[in-house]
C-alpha cells in the first residue's frame, strides 16, 4: 500500500503532460474567421497551403495559429481633402473589405494582422486625396456625389489588389464644406432653381397662347368654310323642311306664309 503511490506518481505526471500537450496543440477557429498556421521549425508561416478552417483541429505544441476574421468588414475613416480650388473638405467614408482567404498565409507574412492600419486606410486616405481634387465644391456638394464615390473605389482597389484584400464597395458618407462656401453654393442652386421655375412658366403661357391662337384660326377658318358653302337656296331649302317638321307637331300654332324679305313662313305659337 504504501508502494502505490509512488507507481501511480508518474502515471500522474504523463497524464497532466498529455493534458497540457492536448490543450497547447488544440486550436478552435470561430464562425466567419480562418487561421494561419506557424512551424516553428518548418519555415515559418505556412504559405503555400490554405489557411485552417473553421472548427477543431490539433497542431504541434511547438507551432502557433493566427486567426483572422475572414468575413466583410467595414472601416469608417475621416479625412480632410482639397478641392480643386485648393479649399479644405471634410470627407467621411466608409470601406467595406476582407482579406483575401487563399492569400491569408501571405497577408499574414507581408503584412501582419495590422493590415488595415499599415495598408488599406492609407490607401483610401490616398485615393480620396487623388479624387477630389479634380472637383469643385459645388460638384462635391450637389452632382458628382456617385461619381465621386466610383473613382475613389477604384482607385483604392488598384492600390489594395495586389496586398492580399479584397475591396467590396466604398460609400462616401459625408461631405462637409466650410460653411461660407456651403451657404454660397445653396443660394445659387436656389437662383438657378427658381429660374427654371420661371422659364418653365414663361414656356407654359407661350404654348398656351399658341394652343388659343391655333384654335381660334380653327373656328375661323371653319365659319368661312361655312359662309361659302350656305348660298340662299340652301338655307331656302332648310327652312323649308324645318317648317314642314313644325307644322306636323300636335302644338296649335299660325303659319304665316310668305313673310318677310326671304319669303320664308312665319310660325306663331298658341302663346
Amino acid at each position: 500500500m504504501e508502494k502505490l503511490p509512488k507507481i501511480a506518481f508518474p502515471f500522474i505526471v504523463a497524464i497532466i503532460v498529455i493534458i497540457i500537450i492536448i490543450t497547447k496543440s488544440a486550436v478552435t477557429i470561430g464562425s466567419g474567421e480562418a487561421g494561419v498556421l506557424y512551424k516553428t521549425f518548418g519555415g515559418g508561416v505556412v504559405t503555400d497551403a490554405p489557411p485552417l478552417g473553421e472548427g477543431f483541429h490539433i497542431v504541434a505544441p511547438w507551432n502557433s495559429v493566427y486567426i483572422y476574421e475572414v468575413r466583410q468588414q467595414e472601416a469608417l475613416e475621416k479625412m480632410n481633402v482639397l478641392s480643386s480650388n485648393g479649399l479644405d473638405i471634410k470627407l467621411e467614408a466608409s470601406v467595406w473589405f476582407q482579406p483575401k482567404y487563399e492569400d491569408l498565409g501571405k497577408l499574414h507574412k507581408e503584412k501582419s494582422e495590422m493590415y488595415k492600419d499599415r495598408v488599406l486606410l492609407p490607401a483610401i486616405r490616398s485615393a480620396a486625396r487623388s479624387v477630389v481634387g479634380r472637383y469643385t465644391p459645388e460638384q462635391l456638394y450637389s452632382t458628382k456625389r456617385d461619381a465621386i464615390q466610383q473613382e475613389i473605389y477604384e482607385e483604392t482597389r488598384k492600390i489594395v489588389d495586389d496586398q492580399y484584400i479584397q475591396l467590396n464597395e466604398v460609400l462616401v458618407r459625408d461631405v462637409t464644406l466650410p460653411p461660407t462656401i456651403k451657404d454660397a453654393i445653396e443660394r445659387k442652386l436656389k437662383q438657378e432653381q427658381e429660374s427654371l421655375e420661371y422659364e418653365f412658366r414663361l414656356v407654359t403661357a407661350q404654348k398656351e397662347a399658341e394652343r388659343q391662337i391655333i384654335e381660334a384660326q380653327g373656328k375661323a377658318d371653319a365659319n368661312k368654310i361655312l359662309s361659302a358653302s350656305l348660298t340662299d337656296k340652301i338655307l331656302q331649302d332648310k327652312g323649308i323642311e324645318a317648317t314642314v317638321k313644325l307644322s306636323e307637331s300636335s302644338n296649335s300654332k299660325v303659319i304665316v306664309i310668305g313673310s318677310g324679305d326671304s319669303g320664308m313662313p312665319i310660325i306663331l305659337g298658341n302663346q
